[in-house]
């Protein structure tokens, strides 16, 4: 809390957070193997509080933004240090910040921060960022989309998969066309979900009571799913 603290106070101008103890909070969990996965990926190349303000400075020219910036970019972290998390949290957070892609790792983080406090919008985000990779995967090198607006998770998924050449029809081994076939229907799952227990439709008359391990179960598939998309696509842009 010191170390985000400090930086919401630093959003506010050059100077508002002594060089000195941000050095010694970022080295603090830098160097412990388990946070340093969790730690913003702009704390990370930060080295001191001079570089910090231009990048801050250069995120928005207003306080506000550069506050919640912040406070959003630490909630896993923070999450992590007062509720402790799952192994698998630590490897997806990191390769989706990797990624390259903002709307990825802001949704992988509301997902994960409100599997308790907020089980239908943990539901909700979870569809949100499986749906961000999909769409990343599917921008061309000039960012123009490849998709339509009124495209679902499961087409996203499809012309994805196409693209990654994971698609079932594009195996011809057996193994590797059931197992693959078994992807796209998690993702189908998690599209219906979203659709029955989220809180992005109106649940009507019936309602559905979201319990956190209902919540946990979309947010671990998601985070699997993306990682495995994140994963494949870097491994192909690796091999070209």
């Amino acid at each position: 809390m010191a170390l985000r603290n400090g930086l919401i106070s630093l959003c506010e101008g050059q100077g508002k957070m002594v060089d000195e103890v941000y050095r010694v909070l970022r080295l603090e969990f830098m160097n412990d193997p388990t946070t340093k996965t969790l730690v913003p990926q702009f704390v990370r190349s930060a080295h001191d509080t001079g570089s910090m303000w231009a990048f801050l400075k250069s995120h928005s020219g207003q306080w506000a933004p550069r506050r919640q910036f912040v406070r959003d970019q630490f909630v896993s972290l923070i999450n992590y240090l007062e509720s402790g998390a799952s192994p698998a949290d630590f490897l997806i957070s990191d390769t989706l910040i990797s990624f390259d892609a903002q709307g990825v790792t802001d949704a992988w983080q509301k997902a994960l921060s409100r599997r308790e406090t907020d089980p239908s919008g943990a539901v909700t985000s979870a569809r949100t960022l499986l749906e961000s990779v999909c769409k990343h995967i599917l921008e061309d090198d000039t960012g123009a989309a490849l998709y339509s607006p009124n495209d679902d998770l499961p087409k996203l998924y499809k012309f994805a998969s196409e693209r990654l050449n994971i698609a079932p029809s594009q195996h011809s081994e057996e193994v590797f066309r059931r197992i693959l076939g078994s992807v796209s229907s998690v993702v189908e799952g998690l599209g219906a979900l979203r659709n029955k227990i989220g809180d992005a439709h109106d649940p009507g008359r019936k309602r559905f009571k979201v319990a956190p391990r209902h919540a946990a179960l979309a947010v671990n598939l998601a985070g699997s799913m993306a990682l495995f998309l994140v994963e494949t696509a870097n491994a192909r842009s690796q091999r070209s």
